[in-house]
């Protein structure tokens, strides 16, 4: 495949590019940063070097004065760099340094923030549907997003592969945790939690091991970005809210790949699952590539009622209902209908899978096909519809 123009725009200083293994980090710079000095930690010589002596890279600076832009890839591997590029970052016209990353557990422990404001933080993440020529919204749904995937000449078998690199070449390489067998174990236990509350004390239960090791395992996930929350939205609450976060896993297609299945499972629920998660990585791109000016909640009463995202920020406070069904019906709005009467300022809507637009009691009602291709990062989540 042709390489696909992508929303996340590179920005004039030094910065960090973090994203799970698979998402283009390393193809996309290369084809948008031809001229810059590229050093690969994956590459096990230069690895090792720099590692026995982080200021070797001044000497690697010093061969390339020419190169206003210095891509370290990978930057995980070897924390100890940050030290020498933020002394060169101090000093009169430094390069731009672009560093690379599939996972922040290391970078936070090597102390990622002695960089301050010199560094921005940024994040790339799954495919969106409007950088795609053709979105196909039951394909999505099978493989995800994963340019990784995407690109493949066999997406099932390199999604089938995905969770396996990703438990040998950084849980098991890196040392994370001592018993990759549990936490492979774990990790499909964890996927049942994907667009549910999370319940580490069941997830325990379910794997036979301790509370603490489960948290700790996802905690790994979050760190390998691989898994993330949304928060209970809680402002100006008028009602009892429940306290435990959502977890999704970041691709709708990792998820798929993920959660065993059997003859008791009904597809449906599954495919439900793998619907709203592709709706989260959706709206949690827009947020990364239209700045962060927005975050990303859920809305669930004590009483039940929930509402499956929240859209907050500044010039933006939109709710939203996944639902994986051909048809809307009236009880299906009770949901939306309760938060709009405690948030009267929020613009609603259900996303389904059907393709009439339609307006129901004040609430939109989209195809969801439709609304990831028109979720255009900078552009109102309902600019393409007049609201």
């Amino acid at each position: 495949m042709a390489l696909l123009t992508r929303f996340f725009q590179i920005p004039e200083q030094s910065f960090f590019l973090l994203g799970p293994r698979g998402t283009g980090k390393s193809t996309w710079l290369r084809a948008r940063l031809p001229d810059a000095l590229w050093l690969d930690l994956l590459d096990p010589v230069l690895h090792r070097r720099l590692v026995a002596r982080p200021e070797r890279l001044r000497a690697a600076l010093a061969g390339a004065p020419a190169a206003r832009t210095v891509v370290i890839d990978e930057i995980q591997r070897a924390p100890e760099l940050l030290s020498v590029v933020h002394a060169v970052l101090e000093e009169p016209s430094p390069p731009r340094f672009v560093l690379t990353g599939s996972s922040a557990r290391k970078l936070r422990r090597g102390e990622v923030n002695l960089l301050g404001g010199r560094a921005l933080n940024r994040t790339l993440h799954p495919f969106m549907a409007a950088e795609l020529p053709r979105f196909d919204l039951a394909r999505a749904l099978e493989v995800g997003l994963v340019p990784l995937v995407v690109d493949s000449p066999n997406p099932e078998g390199t999604l089938g592969a995905y969770a396996s690199l990703y438990i040998d070449q950084e849980v098991h390489a890196e040392g994370l945790t001592r018993d990759v067998g549990a936490f492979a174990r774990s990790l499909e236990a964890i996927s049942f939690s994907h667009g549910g509350q999370l319940n580490i004390s069941a997830v325990a239960r379910e794997c036979e091991v301790e509370r603490k090791v489960v948290g700790g395992y996802i905690g790994i996930l979050e760190d390998l970005l691989v898994a993330f929350r949304l928060p209970v939205f809680r402002k100006r609450a008028k009602r009892a809210m429940v306290a435990r976060d959502k977890l999704y896993l970041f691709d709708a297609g990792v998820f798929r790949s993920l959660r065993p299945t059997g003859p008791l499972d009904r597809p449906g629920d599954i495919d439900g699952q793998a619907l709203e998660g592709l709706v989260a990585q959706h709206l949690r791109a827009w947020a990364a590539y239209s700045g962060g000016a927005a975050s990303i909640f859920y809305w669930r009463t004590r009483g039940g009622s929930e509402v499956d995202f929240v859209v907050y920020g500044p010039n933006c406070f939109h709710a939203f209902e996944v639902k994986n069904a051909r048809a809307v019906y009236s009880a299906d709005l009770r949901a939306l209908r309760t938060f709009r009467s405690d948030y009267p300022e929020a613009d609603a809507a259900i996303l389904y899978r059907g393709r009439e637009r339609m307006r129901m009691h004040g609430i939109w009602c989209f195809p969801v096909e439709d609304f990831l291709r028109e979720m255009v990062p900078g552009r109102g989540l309902l600019e393409w519809v007049g609201a």
